[in-house]
């Protein structure tokens, strides 16, 4: 296995890539600068800049990659544009290279409560919006998918168990984004992540479940 991970420097990809490399899967990277890239993630991590607006980078990346993990995400900015672009455009790109190269599976942070139109986040240039409408391209796509939705992200792990649960079920509650990452990367090992939304918080009262109960109890 090779993954090519995107949104690698960001919080949750910096995790990404900590998992996969923790796990002796061989790592690529798109990235927009190298330097960054360089100072950020594991030296073991090959690195290709690239862009999610530049289909033609994502082709060249996935080149000898078969699966795909994407943690990217538009920041607050003063572009409107920015979660149509990231979230939504760059997403499509990133499925159709994907599709073109015969990517085994696609893994993808999305968020909760995006099918929450009057959500607070959506007053950020309908981020959940997009991001909804991203989710809808892939499963429609005909790739073999896992969509990763968490709540609230903590940069800080904790001891707390992982809650996973189906589509449109979760409406509150927090993640650390290691917990983020160790849900993407073991949606690649278990046959019952497959074709999925999954819904995670953490709760330090929920019960410890394997990986393979927490996937398969959802529908």
């Amino acid at each position: 296995m090779k993954a090519l991970v995107v949104g690698a420097t960001g919080q949750t990809g910096r995790a990404i890539v900590k998992q996969l490399t923790e796990k002796n899967i061989a790592v690529k990277a798109l990235v927009r600068n190298l330097e960054t890239a360089q100072e950020i993630l594991p030296p073991e991590t090959e690195l290709v800049v690239g862009d999610v607006l530049k289909p033609e980078s994502i082709e060249r990346a996935l080149t000898d990659c078969n699966v795909l993990l994407c943690a990217t995400g538009a920041k607050p900015s003063l572009n409107p544009t920015g979660p149509y672009q990231i979230d939504y455009l760059g997403t499509k790109n990133l499925v159709n290279a994907a599709k073109n190269k015969g990517i085994e599976h696609f893994v993808i942070v999305s968020s909760l409560c995006v099918s929450k139109f009057f959500h607070p986040l959506n007053l950020f240039w309908l981020i959940l919006v997009w991001k909804k409408q991203a989710e809808e391209y892939i499963q429609a796509s005909g790739l073999t998918y896992t969509i990763v939705r968490p709540g609230g992200l903590k940069n800080e792990d904790n001891l707390d168990q992982i809650v996973m649960s189906s589509a449109d079920t979760l409406f509150d509650g927090s993640i650390p984004r290691p917990k983020v990452a160790q849900v993407c990367v073991e949606a690649l090992f278990e046959p019952t992540a497959k074709n999925k939304i999954v819904e995670i918080v953490a709760k330090p009262d929920a019960q410890p479940q394997s990986w393979s109960e927490l996937f398969s109890q959802v529908v």
